[in-house]
């Protein structure tokens, strides 16, 4: 087995997917500009993307295993990379719908054969954590590069120019790189088959319904559903958020919404380095708290900008930097509870488990989305980011139940790892 290949290949993956997946905030803001549709249809797009992951993990996550995780992934970037293709070729928003619709498919399949790799790739619980944040970390830096190079392609004289559909030429050749990477790697997946796991298709359906009997599995996947909620309610109107709020150019709108990327890639490499020292509960009930605070303290600054000519790096206003540290904080939350969670579990239930990790997460990644569009466009983008601590609000709660559930799966006479 081709471990480091795997590992780079892996990253790289996460980084394409992470790139396609938000671009949907830029996307939006472009569509509306390109097309002259309006926020609630511009937000369809979310819908295209999650609802497909969700349909696409519940049908086939529990099948992938047999099918082969190397393969799936390949299988995963071709149709991505043959999506992208289309997007200069006929640029229209019907074409943009169905490359978000494609996005939701590859990704479904990658996210669980990523999840599932990492539990072959790895031997114990540190491992498992270390590798989930790094991987998890990188697909920030992923979401951070895309930012500038979507913007890189924006007419900043005339946003809704088409040129930047041209940008889709760069992502399918890198996806046609990724899969002769795969192409020359090699994955011992045996494992995955192991105990009678995974054997047939009926086999893996059972696995994922079974999850359900178990009280920490649902317990995570409402905090999980709750989180994603959160993270995309800023990721998606973030750069809408800038422009028709804060003021700024739509390419400024673009990159000033990297920032959040970026303090969350920061985060997710260094929770690691954190969590040796902190407890994991104790570490994301913090984060969450201080995100409530940072919400309150920020948004009022974000009233009454006035537009200005000249606007740049250094006299933006005080907002448009203070709101991505959000991020920073939110890093942690996603990748230690999905390696709590899996690291549970025996590994050939781990795409079992990811599947239903990729389907709630779609959920409360279009609902985020739809409330924020819905809000944004009847009131505004401060009220609309404001409503994010109704959902901050229910994880303090999702967040002590699954630390309960932990603690009880640890001391019962059959714990979960021993299932």
């Amino acid at each position: 087995m081709n471990r480091f290949r795997m590992i780079v290949a892996l990253v790289l993956i996460y980084m394409i997917f992470a790139i396609l997946l938000n671009s949907v905030g830029t996307v939006i803001l472009q569509s509306i500009a390109t097309f002259g549709i309006d926020k609630p249809e511009a937000s369809a797009l979310e819908r295209y993307k999650d609802l497909t992951i969700a349909f696409t993990s519940f049908l086939v996550a529990s099948f992938l295993p047999m099918f082969g995780y190397r393969r799936s992934m390949m299988l995963a970037l071709a149709i991505v990379g043959g999506a992208c293709l289309l997007m200069p070729l006929y640029p229209s928003f019907l074409t943009t719908r169905l490359l978000f619709a494609c996005v939701g498919v590859g990704f479904a399949m990658a996210k669980v054969c990523v999840y599932s790799s990492i539990g072959l790739l790895t031997t114990d619980r540190i491992a498992h954590s270390r590798l989930t944040n790094t991987v998890e970390g990188l697909f920030m830096v992923g979401v951070l590069g895309g930012n500038w190079i979507f913007s890189a392609f924006v007419d900043p004289l005339h946003p809704g120019n088409p040129v930047w559909f041209n940008v889709y030429w760069l992502l399918a050749g890198a996806c046609a790189l990724v899969i002769v990477l795969l192409a020359g790697s090699r994955l011992d997946e045996s494992a995955a088959h192991a105990h009678g796991h995974n054997n047939s298709f009926s086999d893996s359906l059972l696995e994922m319904l079974r999850l359900f009997v178990r009280p920490l599995v649902y317990v995570f996947l409402a905090s999980a559903f709750l989180y994603v909620l959160i993270e995309q309610s800023f990721g998606t109107w973030l750069p809408t958020f800038n422009n028709e709020i804060l003021k700024l150019p739509n390419a400024m709108s673009i990159q000033f919404a990297s920032i959040l990327a970026g303090m969350t890639a920061l985060g997710r490499i260094g929770a690691g380095v954190v969590l040796k020292r902190v407890r994991w509960h104790v570490l994301l009930n913090v984060c969450v708290v201080a995100m409530a605070v940072l919400v309150m303290v920020v948004l009022p600054l974000a009233r009454g900008v006035v537009a200005r000519p000249h606007v740049g790096w250094f006299n933006a206003p005080i907002a448009a930097y203070l709101i991505p540290l959000l991020g920073l904080l939110m890093a942690p939350i996603y990748p230690v509870i999905n390696s709590v969670a899996l690291s549970s579990l025996p590994k050939p239930m781990h795409a079992a488990m990811t599947g239903l990790i990729v389907v709630f997460s779609a959920l409360g990644g279009t609902m985020g989305s739809y409330i924020t569009a819905r809000v944004f466009a009847s009131f505004d983008g401060i009220h609309a980011f404001y409503f994010s601590l109704v959902p901050m609000t229910l994880i303090l709660l999702t967040l002590f139940l699954f630390k309960r559930e932990t603690d009880r799966a640890a001391t019962t006479a059959v714990p979960l790892a021993a299932e």
